[in-house]
């Protein structure tokens, strides 16, 4: 598959559908590259029985949609939607569309690691191995401006988000005159995104820490926990799956596999350097949702304070049918200032629409790549 020649807004155009990674990228981009802000947390799924009123039922009264948006979904159209926030940091958006695949397609798709390193949106990723080690973060770098941003970076005032005791530990062990100030930083960083790594795979949320970048701190274990009150029926209803999200690596269910990467990125002005959890929930078979994956992120150098991006593959429930098909229903999330006041407001509005309409297109070209490789 053909990767995504856009490189900004300005030059996103429609040939790029070929990639639906790309568009999912875009997503994001898009709305940093002309906002550095970021964008969109999770919403929820409720307990769907095996009848489409259930469905029709969660699409009308929890999302909102009319009939004719519910209607376009099962004949394969995108629909994608901005729901309410409760504050400004937050911005929520949905999307769903009907393809005429198997669930599993979805699954394979959204691990194919291979097929992201192809986009120019990624400029490096690495899986990490079982167990991880520090050799996987070879390549885990900052570029030379943040290297020299770093010099002036302290406490409630720093171009990286970091905790304060990162910052400090970096400005007392960083020889800042030595030919190879630049190795020392990345090896800092190496190192101290491993050592949080560990320490997250044995005690979860409690080590994400605070981010002190600004003067604000972010606690990032109570913003993550408090994006997830967001989906309210998602405890009622996928209850394993919402734990272990908030208690790994505690009750982890036996349907439920971990997969760890980290992946530098072209998010807005700056390269971002993003380490994510993605946990894949397989339902049972005669369980409406096939699959749910979730991307958690456990770092980021810019922008998403907190993020988690929720799929959630619906079987369709007519035994019926000519050919397999599914419910695609993705949720995108992060939180993050800068969204207050009478600028903040013109921003979110901008880039909340751009975002959707390509969400739109990227739930378009999944559809597409998928249903091209079920024939």
């Amino acid at each position: 598959m053909k990767s995504t020649n856009a490189t900004s807004i300005h030059d996103f155009h429609d040939p790029a559908a070929e990639n639906p990674w790309g568009k999912v990228a875009m997503v994001r981009s898009v709305i940093l590259a002309a906002v550095l802000v970021a964008l969109i947390a999770a919403t929820a799924l409720p307990a769907f029985s095996q009848s489409n009123s259930d469905l029709q039922t969660f699409f009308q009264q929890d999302i909102g949609l009319t009939p004719d948006q519910i209607a376009a979904i099962r004949s394969g159209q995108p629909v994608v939607k901005a729901l309410p926030s409760r504050t400004p940091s937050e911005v929520f958006l949905f999307g769903a569309i009907y393809i005429h695949a198997t669930p599993e397609s979805y699954v394979q798709f959204s691990h194919d690691f291979d097929r992201r390193r192809e986009l120019p949106s990624y400029w490096a990723l690495q899986v990490f191995s079982n167990p991880p080690k520090l050799s996987d973060l070879k390549d885990f770098s900052f570029d030379r401006d943040e290297i020299q941003a770093l010099k002036k970076c302290t406490p409630g005032d720093c171009q990286i988000q970091l905790p304060a005791s990162s910052i400090e530990e970096l400005q007392h062990s960083i020889h800042w005159d030595a030919p190879d100030v630049n190795e020392q930083i990345n090896r800092f960083l190496q190192e101290t995104a491993f050592r949080r790594l560990l320490a997250y795979l044995r005690r979860g949320n409690e080590v994400l820490g605070v981010y002190n970048d600004k003067r604000d701190p972010t606690v990032v274990p109570q913003q993550f926990a408090y994006m997830l009150t967001y989906a309210k029926a998602l405890p009622a209803h996928l209850p394993d799956f919402y734990t272990y999200l908030l208690s790994y690596p505690n009750a982890k269910p036996a349907n439920v596999e971990d997969t760890f990467y980290w992946a530098k990125v072209k998010f807005g002005l700056k390269p971002t350097l993003r380490v994510v959890q993605m946990v894949t929930m397989r339902g049972n078979p005669a369980d409406p949702v096939a699959y749910a994956i979730a991307e958690k992120q456990l770092y980021s150098s810019h922008y998403f304070e907190t993020a988690l991006d929720l799929s959630f593959c619906v079987r369709e429930s007519n035994d019926n049918a000519k050919q397999p098909g599914f419910y695609l229903i993705s949720t995108l999330g992060s939180e993050q200032a800068g969204l207050t006041g009478a600028k903040g407001s013109v921003i979110r509005k901008a880039a909340v629409g751009r975002s959707v309409s390509n969400l739109q297109k990227a739930l378009t070209a999944i559809r597409s790549t998928l249903e091209a490789n079920q024939q």
